[in-house]
């Protein structure tokens, strides 16, 4: 079998691990049956993030079936680091299994909070603010080694640098929401990298 099989091999069975942690937790965070409008997102961002992550799928899906489509924007990785990418991944998809079971019905895929949520400072959250964030990063760098295309690669970027502009309208909500509770763990957590001191 040829070692570009196996590389996409892999990646789908990344796929296919980020879809069963990810679904059941966005199913049982839905269950509220609560409706969460784009509007404080603005609707111009969310489907600018939205069409950006279908054209990171698309590419995705592109290197996976069609790998030749793709081919142009290979990248020479050495293939002990491309390995490397699927055990990054793994490691990586613990960590997202951890933080969705933290945030718990908490989970929006927008600036807005739920009626009901409660400030999570419990599991990664209690030395990152945004881990969920951290996770798609470390997944997303994951893909781009273990397909090494750059293609794959800018999509990541685009996606992540969309994310981390959201991060302060999403932020403000928080504040808004919990306050000073808020405030103080703004004081003693990174953003998106642990505080050293």
């Amino acid at each position: 079998m040829h070692d570009e099989t196996w590389f996409r091999l892999a990646l789908v069975m990344v796929i296919l691990a980020t879809m069963a942690i990810g679904i059941p937790h966005r199913i049982k965070a839905a269950s509220s049956g609560e409706r969460i409008s784009h509007k404080e997102e603005g609707y111009f961002f969310a489907a600018t993030l939205r069409l950006t992550g279908l054209l990171l799928w698309i590419n995705t899906l592109a290197y996976l079936l069609y790998p030749t489509s793709v081919a142009w924007a290979s990248i020479p990785i050495p293939l002990w680091l491309r390995w490397f990418g699927l055990i990054a991944a793994a490691l990586s998809s613990a960590l997202l299994y951890w933080t969705l079971s933290s945030l718990g019905k908490n989970l929006t895929d927008t600036v807005v909070t739920r009626k009901d949520a409660v400030l999570v400072t419990r599991g990664p959250y209690r030395w990152v603010r945004h881990p969920f964030y951290v996770c798609a990063a470390l997944i997303m760098a994951s893909v781009t080694i273990l397909a090494a295309n750059w293609l794959i690669g800018l999509g990541s970027l685009l996606v992540l640098t969309l994310l981390a502009i959201r991060t302060p309208k999403e932020e403000q909500m928080l504040i808004e929401r919990f306050g000073d509770d808020y405030r103080r763990y703004i004081e003693t957590t990174g953003k998106f990298v642990p505080r050293l001191w």
